[in-house]
């Protein structure tokens, strides 16, 4: 490694690296608050509105798509302008769009507050954007870096619900809706300032890809070196290995979307209550958020293609054990260990990204990826109350997210043998 290079992990790895993610952590904190808060009131705006399952489940999909395009669009403007850009954008869709979703008049309009505003201008500025940000500015510990970003979202979700569901016991989900517009409004633009330095030029450069593949293994790193080298990811042309990766993506969190976006309604259902629906909810993504730790970790050591393949197979067992067991103890612990397998997935395709594709490319290619993990997850949740209005049951809509999740598992399976292949 010459002088220069040395220079440039060091910086990369730096003290200001390390306090940059701590601003990273919160901003995706606040900002993914609109991912969770829809279903917690759930229940509420189908009672008020007068609607049925699937249609109080639009506007969690309108923000998934909205959340999906958005992220396409930021990670494109953080990789010409940087990230505080696309930051200050969604510091106004989350004030605005919670505003209108707080005076909405029907389930439409609701709707079309969460998908504009919450999804395509707001939170979709607080992920796909600091993902790829934050994969520039670490090199020796990217994984564990990218992690830690991205427990922000599942930090969201441990931290949101019970006070929204306070709010909504206390003085209706409007009013919720009303203080999570000023807290967005003010706490986005002030920690966006520490983000205005760029990354380091050089990390962006061909030399990243062999440093983040360094800490998994001399195969991994011969492999991440020579696709970048060739443009050919896996040995597939750049294209098909971009829509590989979109599809396992869709496949994944359409699986993974039918706990996180239905469990209080589910409770409900089952005679537990909301409340107790929403700390299942919080349960849940509180170990998430140790879930994407841990597989930071694993992904320094294996890399991110055998982390998402870990992650896949594990999110299946959670999903095969929400069938047989209701009693609202087993579902406390399932919910927990459910948060525990699955929250390493999505950051693992960033790493992915980062190891296999341009780095130039890093935040639209991203973006890209996570708009369909976004898109699976606004399909998974209509999907999954329709499947509930059909049958009056969630069991036939765990055992379609046990399909999808079978998708998910072969793609990258395959993806895997292809680079052992490629090694041989």
């Amino acid at each position: 490694m010459s002088t220069s290079t040395r220079a440039v992990v060091r910086e990369a790895d730096s003290a200001y690296a390390w306090w940059r993610l701590v601003a990273t952590l919160g901003l995706m904190t606040v900002g993914s608050s609109a991912m969770y808060v829809v279903a917690v009131v759930l229940p509420a705006v189908q009672a008020e509105f007068g609607v049925g399952r699937s249609e109080a489940s639009i506007p969690y999909t309108m923000l998934m798509i909205g959340f999906g395009f958005g992220g396409i669009l930021m990670g494109r403007l953080a990789d010409r302008h940087g990230v505080t850009v696309p930051l200050f954008i969604g510091a106004a869709g989350l004030g605005l769009g919670f505003l209108a979703a707080a005076w909405a008049p029907n389930i439409w309009l609701f709707a079309l507050a969460h998908g504009i505003g919450l999804g395509l201008f707001g939170c979709s500025a607080t992920f796909a954007p600091l993902v790829a940000d934050t994969s520039l500015w670490f090199v020796r510990r990217r994984g564990i870096a990218v992690g830690i970003c991205a427990s922000g979202n599942y930090l969201a979700g441990a931290v949101w619900p019970p006070i929204v569901q306070h709010l909504v016991d206390t003085s209706g989900w409007r009013t919720a809706y009303t203080v999570l517009a000023v807290v967005c409004a003010v706490a986005l633009p002030l920690l966006a300032l520490a983000l205005r330095p760029r990354p380091p030029a050089a990390v962006a450069g061909p030399g990243g890809a062999a440093g983040a593949a360094s800490g998994h293994g001399s195969a991994s790193a011969a492999n991440s070196a020579l696709a970048q080298r060739s443009g050919q990811p896996f040995g597939l042309p750049i294209g098909r290995a971009q829509a590989l990766l979109c599809v396992a993506g869709l496949a994944c969190c359409v699986a993974m979307s039918m706990p996180q976006v239905h469990i209080v309604a589910y409770c409900g259902d089952l005679g537990y209550g909301a409340a107790r629906g929403a700390q299942m909810l919080s349960l849940m993504l509180a170990f998430g958020v140790v879930s994407r730790l841990i597989s930071g970790l694993i992904c320094d050591r294996i890399g991110g293609l055998r982390t998402l393949l870990l992650g896949s197979v594990l999110q299946g067992v959670a999903l095969l054990l929400f069938i047989p067991f209701d009693s609202m103890t087993s579902l406390f612990i399932i919910s927990a260990m459910f948060g525990l397998f699955q929250g390493g997935i999505v950051p693992s395709y960033a790493i992915i990204v980062r190891e296999y594709f341009p780095p130039a490319e890093a935040g639209a290619r991203v973006g890209t990826v996570l708009m369909f993990t976004m898109l699976g997850m606004a399909l998974g949740g209509w999907m999954s109350g329709q499947v509930f209005d059909w049958t009056g049951s969630y069991t036939a809509a765990f055992v379609n997210g046990l399909g999808w999740n079978l998708l998910n598992l072969s793609i990258v399976a395959t993806l895997m043998w292809r680079i052992r292949q490629r090694a041989r």
